[in-house]
């Protein structure tokens, strides 16, 4: 007997253009104090689409996640488009996760972060990067990420709310 969509654990998929209201959706629902315009989120996913996945559970997008090449110890400005990836990036940098309330519990962001490790050893890359927002550094840190505490980096932190923290993780 197949289980019913709701039953079924999410997964992690491609996100394809026709995603994009979806995620926005979710996005402007999530992030009400940290806006970003559709257009931010298409560009980064025109510009590295192996690092922009979806989470369906059945044919319902439950979450979403944008991550791209970067450098490591700078911080892509909130709502700006990157227009280039560097030629030659020191970290991906996970730029945004969003996993819905009824998909919580799967350990969805452990997959993902399972996902950028091995995109990033396939390119050499050796660091994963974020910006923790919300409190959820307790949770990055339970995936291999640490805090990297930097005064160049307080300012451009600012943007991003009182409790983001710069967190790094080295790729093995």
């Amino acid at each position: 007997m197949t289980p019913a969509p709701h039953e079924r654990p999410a997964a992690w998929i491609p996100l394809l253009p026709q995603h994009l209201d979806r995620v926005n959706e979710i996005a402007d629902a999530i992030h009400t104090t940290l806006p970003e315009r559709p257009e931010v989120f298409e560009e980064k996913c025109g510009l590295f689409p192996e690092g922009c996945r979806v989470l369906v559970r059945g044919d319902v997008v439950v979450g979403y996640a944008v991550s791209h090449p970067w450098l490591l110890w700078q911080i892509p400005p909130l709502d700006e488009f990157l227009r280039a990836l560097p030629e030659r990036p020191t970290c991906l940098y996970l730029h945004d996760i969003v996993v819905l309330p009824e998909a919580r519990g799967e350990k969805a962001a452990e997959g993902f972060v399972r996902i950028l490790a091995d995109l990033a050893r396939k390119r050499a890359i050796g660091h994963l990067a974020l910006v923790s927002v919300y409190g959820t550094d307790a949770l990055w840190s339970r995936h291999g990420f640490q805090e990297a505490k930097r005064a160049d980096l307080e300012t451009k932190l600012r943007s991003y709310g009182p409790t983001a923290k710069y967190m790094t993780r080295t790729v093995s």
